[in-house]
């Protein structure tokens, strides 16, 4: 399998590419790895150095691949955070020259838009572009429950509810979609939810939900998900592989008392899912 992730990187910690394209490495898939900013580290830290990649440089990178005969073997394009409408149109044009070269390729989207706790923290413009353009060219999303509810204009809260959010985005185009936290009110405490929805049905894997966020757990799940649901077409099993190496990294990382995942050392998690957590059909 080979994927075109087109994301940011930082030299310091895992977001972006830097976070997605080992695991994804570790389960044994090939990551072409295009990236749209180069920073030090990641804006979280208040501080960074380095530059955003124009636009055009993205799209000429992407041109030099397609001039190596590379995109009919690209089976899925994956992308992250996007920092302004410009780098939508090179990644919406990219999912169209790969689904020309490869039919059978997807389109995977992380809709990157905020989370509850903080609110939206993307440029205004981004919203519509990923409503209007990006999300419709999908095949797969995977917003956590805030930007579900952002993308659809509700307000996902119990299980029901966020079904319900899920079929209106699933109706904007993407037929398979990954909710990568439900925090409903009837769960048990010290718990969250993940869900997966696709053609077949719906489950929801239940794990401990740790006082901790790390930047970047989003994108480790995000590609994950989208790697094991590319190679076995089956929802419950990508939900299982993913919830269970996506809390090992983040259970470890919260024992380390570091702020950056520990990527590297959690790789074992990643390579062999423990799969410690069932999914439970719900629809």
């Amino acid at each position: 399998m080979k994927i075109l992730s087109i994301q940011s990187a930082v030299a310091y910690g895992h977001v972006g590419n830097s976070a997605a394209v080992f695991p994804l490495q570790r389960i044994g898939v090939e990551v072409l790895p295009v990236n749209t900013v180069n920073f030090s580290n990641h804006t979280g830290y208040g501080s960074w150095r380095g530059s955003l990649i124009t636009p055009e440089e993205v799209h000429d990178v992407i041109l030099g691949i397609e001039e190596r005969g590379i995109l009919p073997q690209i089976d899925v394009v994956l992308s992250g955070y996007q920092g302004g409408t410009g780098i939508g149109d090179v990644i919406v044009d990219a999912v169209k020259r790969v689904k020309a070269a490869n039919p059978s390729a997807i389109y995977a989207c992380d809709p990157v838009m905020g989370n509850a706790k903080s609110g939206c923290f993307v440029a205004p413009e981004i919203p519509e572009l990923l409503r209007e353009r990006v999300v419709p060219a999908a095949d797969l999303i995977t917003p956590n429950q805030f930007e579900l509810g952002f993308l659809t204009g509700t307000e996902p809260l119990s299980l029901a509810s966020t079904l319900e959010s899920v079929d209106l985005a699933r109706a904007m185009g993407p037929s398979t979609i990954l909710v990568t936290s439900v925090e409903r009110p009837d769960r048990e405490a010290g718990t969250i939810d993940m869900l997966a929805v696709d053609n077949n049905g719906a489950w929801t894997v239940t794990t401990p939900h740790l006082p901790f966020k790390a930047n970047g757990s989003g994108d480790v799940t995000a590609a994950l998900f989208t790697g094991h649901y590319r190679e076995t077409g089956d929802a419950a099993v990508a939900l299982e592989r993913t919830a269970s190496s996506v809390f090992d990294l983040i259970e470890l990382t919260y024992r380390s008392g570091q702020k950056e995942l520990q990527l590297i050392e959690a790789q074992e998690f990643f390579a062999h899912p423990k799969l410690q957590f069932s999914a439970t059909r719900v629809r």
